[in-house]
Formats: structure tokens, C-alpha cells, sequence
């Protein structure tokens, strides 16, 4: 859904593609961000009480959630002329191979000001079960 500022209001919704996660997009997004951490390839590491996390075998990048929620974003605000300008996260619940997670987010609040207009979006990631796995703020701006 891509809209214009004028036609927005609080509590309008926003979906992002559904993403299926598996050991091989994991071993990607290693190999994309050069983040090695054997917290996303090791699964006998994390079968112990690795960094007292406990999660039972590999867990997919948070950042990954954050590319998601960009993805999104941006695909909802670039055709109506907006812009991604800031977007803050927090990590809920770990993200395993063979999960299905799907970013979405709400219109918290809409403001004009003298140079522009800005639209604040509360973002989510949930898992195929409706867990939430991240969380976070995203703001978009409708320049004039």
C-alpha cells in the first residue's frame, strides 16, 4: 500500500514481504556482512550454554530484521516521494532456521512542519507464529 501524506491516518497498517528463513539465507547474510560469529554457523557451539544464550543451535543476524523492516519501509514510502530517514530496533526473540518471519508496521503519528511533513511508524517483526522477534520506530518524510 503506498499512499499519499494527505490520505494517511494514525493506525493505517504496512506489510512487508514474508521472509523464510534457512540455514543457507544465514550462511548469506554471513557472508554479506563478514559477520562470522559462530552464534549464526556453529550449531554444536550453540548447543552449549554459548554466551549463556542457551538458543539450542544457530540464530539468524538481527540486522537481518533491520533489512527487512528497511525493505518495507522503503518500498512503501519511494513511490509515494518519501523518505527513509531513521529507523531504530530492538531484538525480541531469536529468529532459527526453518521460522517464516514478515515485518509490519502502524502509523503511530503524522506531523507537518515548516520545511516538511513526517510520518512515525511503530515496526514489527513477527515469527509464523505471531511472536514478536523485533521491534522499533521508523520515520519517514513527505518533503513538499
Amino acid at each position: 500500500m503506498t499512499t499519499a501524506f494527505e490520505n494517511l491516518n494514525v493506525g493505517d497498517s504496512i506489510d512487508g514481504p514474508k521472509f523464510a528463513v534457512t540455514r543457507e539465507s544465514i550462511r548469506l547474510f554471513c557472508d554479506g556482512s563478514l559477520d562470522y560469529n559462530p552464534l549464526h554457523l556453529d550449531d554444536n557451539n550453540m548447543k552449549g550454554n554459548f554466551a549463556k544464550t542457551n538458543y539450542g543451535g544457530i540464530i539468524m543476524h538481527g540486522m537481518n530484521n533491520f533489512g527487512l523492516i528497511s525493505r518495507m519501509i522503503t518500498d512503501w514510502a519511494y513511490p509515494a516521494g518519501a523518505i527513509h530517514r531513521r529507523l531504530e530496533t530492538r531484538w525480541v526473540k531469536p529468529v532459527k532456521p526453518g521460522d517464516t518471519i514478515q515485518p509490519t508496521g502502524i502509523v503511530k503519528s503524522k506531523q507537518v512542519t515548516a520545511n516538511s511533513r513526517w510520518v512515525l511508524i511503530d515496526v514489527m517483526v513477527r515469527n509464523q507464529m505471531g511472536e514478536k522477534v523485533a521491534t522499533g520506530e521508523a520515520m519517514v518524510e513527505f518533503p513538499r
